[in-house]
C-alpha cells in the first residue's frame, strides 16, 4: 500500500516536470514547440515506416495550416528528420524536439530577443 502512494507521488512529480521546464515562456511559444514536436514525431514515424521524403513532403503540402509560417517550418523539420540517421522511436524524437525547442526559446528570451 505504501508503495502505491510513493508511485503516485512520483507520477505526479514526473507529470509536472514539462510545465516546470517551460517556465517563463508564453502560451504561443509553448504551443509552437508542441506543434513542432508533433511534426517531428510524424516525420520520424513516416521515415521508419518507409514513406519516401517526396511523399512526406506532398502530405505536408496537402495539409491546411492556421499560420503562414507553419508550412515552411513543417517542411524544414521533416527534411531534417529524414536527413538524420536516427532510428529512435517517434515518441523519443517528439520529446527530444520539444525539450530542445523549449531550451532554445528560453535562451532567446534570456538574450532579450523575442
Amino acid at each position: 500500500m505504501r508503495f502505491n502512494y510513493v508511485a503516485l507521488a512520483m507520477l505526479a512529480l514526473i507529470s509536472m516536470a514539462p510545465s516546470a521546464q517551460a517556465k517563463g515562456l508564453n502560451k504561443q511559444q509553448i504551443e509552437m514547440c508542441r506543434w513542432g514536436s508533433d511534426i517531428a514525431r510524424s516525420a520520424q514515424h513516416s521515415k521508419l515506416s518507409g514513406t519516401t521524403l517526396w511523399r512526406a513532403r506532398e502530405n505536408l503540402k496537402a495539409r491546411k495550416y492556421p499560420r503562414a509560417w507553419m508550412p515552411k517550418m513543417a517542411l524544414g523539420i521533416t527534411e531534417q528528420t529524414y536527413a538524420s540517421r536516427s532510428r529512435l522511436q517517434p515518441a523519443s524524437v517528439k520529446k527530444t524536439y520539444y525539450d530542445g525547442c523549449i531550451r532554445h526559446e528560453q535562451a532567446r528570451q534570456h538574450l532579450g530577443r523575442r
